[in-house]
């Protein structure tokens, strides 16, 4: 059985996902967001979106492509308009991109218009599952097994000031697997309820 511990904040989220809201997945890339995201959709039989797929099918272009050609401030202005966009949106889980609680008032966004959901793993259980992955990650491709872990680390220490933002902070011991997301999703759907009560 996976082991995880579950905190929650007091940040009271606007509206509940059950009833019209969202459910907002961050973290860090590779840590299982969209995976979760959509067990978790399916089991509450609600909406599923991945954010950068979103901004994909409206550009028509990767998030690399667009992170090469207009460079990330402008992804970061992308990201943010539409992740305004799909906030309007009811009835959905959204898996969000690593960097998008990161910037400009998005966190903030994110716990107003919904549940918030941190998946937090260590930065050794990150740089794993990233070095396997079939996803092509620019910012990390071609890092050496110590190299990647020392980045992912150093990156991960920016990043936990708007992650742990959340309204529940889902830690992990081992990175979702296919195997064991029953299990993450069915906690993740407890604590979302008792935020509710």
């Amino acid at each position: 059985m996976q082991n995880s511990n579950i905190n929650i904040s007091n940040k009271q989220p606007a509206k509940s996902p059950l009833e019209g809201g969202r459910i907002y997945l961050i973290g860090y890339m590779g840590v299982g967001k969209t995976t979760v995201g959509k067990k978790l959709a399916k089991l509450l039989d609600i909406g599923f979106i991945d954010l950068d797929k979103f901004i994909e099918s409206k550009y028509y272009k990767t998030v690399p492509e667009l992170f090469i050609e207009r460079g990330e401030s402008e992804f970061r202005l992308i990201e943010q308009k539409t992740l305004k966009e799909v906030s309007e949106i009811e009835n959905v889980v959204i898996s969000t991109g690593g960097g998008t609680p990161c910037f400009f008032d998005n966190v903030e966004l994110m716990n107003q218009t919904g549940i918030t959901v941190y998946i937090q793993a260590e930065p050794e259980e990150l740089a794993a599952r990233l070095r396997t992955s079939k996803t092509v990650r620019p910012i990390v491709s071609g890092k050496a097994k110590e190299e990647l872990y020392s980045f992912i680390s150093n990156h991960l220490s920016e990043r936990e000031r708007f992650y742990t933002q959340a309204q529940i902070i889902y830690k992990t011991n081992h990175l979702v697997t296919k195997e064991d997301v029953h299990l993450t999703v069915d906690e993740i759907v407890s604590e979302i309820k008792k935020l509710q009560k």
